[in-house]
């Protein structure tokens, strides 16, 4: 991978004796083909010459390590979320300001992740590895426990979630929020990046774990708090830094409701699916099945990933970056579809007609569009506005569109009713930004009773789709 780059992310406290030799192993230290390196350190308050340490090896190895300061001691999970935000790497590695862990271990850390089959690997000390140094039967005891416990929430199958050593596509990292200040990181890392269907490789590596004559820091109130970490992480979804995305991962988990919606539209899809806007694969998971072809595509790529791997197994499903306002994008599926299915996404572009007529040109003569989009502007509030809607639309406005774009529109359905007073309650009344994943739960569960009665609700819904037809062109005589 020419040109590619790995951010060694070195939370540092009060290692004067270490700092020193452990950045040379790092600068020393194969890294697999093509791979550059940078070096972010984030000294931690240190109240020994620490950081002055750094300073003189960032002026011998310029361009190389980079130093930020905190005046006071915060905790490693406030370091790496420091360093994680200064760091330019395709991935980020976390390396300790000690010598327990030794960075010879980059290679097999890394390799995963730039060939592509993994979006985190973790280091681990209990797997089989060349050596390690046998030291406290009680911390090993403590780790075993911690990472049961951390498995159990997380549905993972780790055998070392407190590792020193954590190797992250950057992007993925990037797009997490990080709340815990100090050891709980570790657990919240871990819970994170499962719910986020990350792929997550082990690797065994080496460890000279220290003794507390040499300095060891971690105590018994730390596994205290990494176990508390655990269970507040494992109650609580806070997983995108974005709030649209957490309001879209929030009806990830209203699997009744998204079926509701596949059921509505799947009468009319086709057997060669182009889906636009697929996000975490909400929809695709129901309608990708018994499909010749479906591409799923998505502005952001992160999403995707996540889409990829909770349907890794659909082989007729493949994936890609589309931008609905890019013509260029549609070029591999140009007048080849017999379907395109556009929910939620037309509202938030600017030139909708432009956006309409690229799906138009992605579809073979005959083929079909289903056009999701949200009713009534004046249901538009605060939710919207995070979501980056440009409007609502109604279904004489819809239509008129997708006839200029040069669709002839078979028909317009309604689609959920029943929720457009908590809409207007949530979005206009109460002003508020996100919808509450317990009032989304709670819908969900009382969906089976909601889309038997919606169309005998007296007022308008919440969504209306669009079916639409591209003409078949008339052959010449």
């Amino acid at each position: 991978m020419p040109g590619a780059r790995v951010s060694i992310l070195m939370p540092l406290f009060n290692e004067e004796e270490y700092v020193g030799t452990i950045l040379e192993r790092v600068i020393r230290a194969p890294l697999p083909a093509g791979l550059e390196r940078e070096i972010i350190v984030v000294d931690d308050g240190s109240t020994d010459d620490s950081a002055e340490i750094v300073e003189e090896m960032s002026e011998r190895y310029p361009g190389m390590i980079r130093l930020v300061r905190f005046e006071r001691n915060r905790g490693k999970g406030a370091a790496i979320r420091e360093a994680v935000e200064h760091a330019h790497g395709d991935y980020c590695l976390i390396q300790d300001s000690d010598l327990e862990y030794n960075p010879a271990d980059y290679v097999d850390l890394l390799q995963p992740l730039v060939d592509g089959v993994a979006d985190v690997v973790y280091g681990s000390r209990f797997a089989i590895a060349k050596r390690r140094r046998v030291l406290y039967l009680w911390h090993s005891v403590a780790n075993h426990i911690l990472t049961a416990m951390c498995n159990v929430v997380s549905d993972l199958n780790l055998s070392d979630i407190m590792t020193g050593y954590k190797a992250f596509r950057t992007s993925l990292l990037k797009t997490i929020p990080i709340r815990s200040n100090r050891f709980g990181i570790e657990p919240e890392l871990t819970i994170k990046v499962a719910r986020r269907y990350a792929e997550t490789h082990e690797v065994p590596v080496s460890y000279d774990g220290r003794t507390y004559e040499d300095g060891k820091k971690i105590r018994f109130k730390d596994a205290v708090a990494v176990a508390w970490a655990i269970f507040r992480f494992g109650l609580i979804s806070d997983l995108y830094k974005d709030p649209g995305a957490e309001i879209l991962d929030a009806f990830s988990a209203t699997s009744r409701f998204n079926l509701w919606m596949a059921d509505t539209i799947r009468p009319f899809v086709g057997k060669r699916v182009l889906e636009i806007g697929a996000g975490m694969g909400n929809l695709t998971r129901y309608l990708s099945r018994r499909r010749e072809r479906y591409a799923a595509t998505d502005i952001d790529p992160e999403h995707l990933v996540r889409l990829r791997n909770r349907l890794r197994h659909r082989p007729k499903l493949e994936t890609a970056v589309l931008d609905l306002a890019r013509p260029e994008d549609f070029q591999p599926f140009s007048n080849s579809m017999d379907t395109v299915i556009c929910l939620n996404v037309l509202e938030h572009l600017k030139d909708d007609l432009a956006c309409l007529r690229n799906i138009h040109g992605a579809l073979e003569p005959g083929g079909r569009a289903i056009i999701l989009v949200p009713e009534g502007q004046n249901l538009f509030g605060q939710v919207d506005v995070v979501l980056g809607h440009q409007r609502r639309y109604s279904s004489d406005q819809l239509r008129a569109r997708l006839e200029e774009a040069g669709f002839s529109v078979e028909r317009i359905l309604n689609f959920n009713r029943i929720s457009r007073p908590a809409w207007f309650l949530n979005s206009r009344i109460l002003q508020r930004s996100r919808l509450g994943r317990f009032q989304l739960k709670l819908f969900d569960k009382t969906v089976w009773l909601w889309r038997r009665i919606d169309r005998f609700i007296p007022w308008g819904p919440t969504s209306i789709i669009a079916i639409a037809t591209k003409p078949v062109t008339e052959p010449r005589p």
